[in-house]
């Protein structure tokens, strides 16, 4: 068995409001110098697979089709 994490994050240049609420409500609550807030997504997933590459392959294709926008979002995977 794998363990995979894909990690989604917006794209740069692509607005982020939640973010920018994120970033906001820490300041009101007496956070400050902290700026630049961009909110993602992080899935832990485990595959019934021992080969790194299918796996990795596999995970692609689950981004692409189902767990990232690719017009406005990015992703990463990390294996375990």
């Amino acid at each position: 068995m794998i363990k995979a994490r894909v990690t989604v994050t917006l794209k740069n240049g692509v607005l982020d409001p939640q973010g920018k609420a994120i970033e906001g409500a820490l300041g009101s609550l007496g956070f400050s110098g902290i700026g630049g807030v961009r909110q993602g997504k992080v899935f832990d997933l485990e595959l019934a697979e021992t080969d790194k590459a299918k796996a990795e392959e596999t995970l692609k294709a689950v981004c692409e089709k189902l767990l990232a926008n690719t017009v406005i979002e990015n992703y990463s995977i990390a294996l375990s």
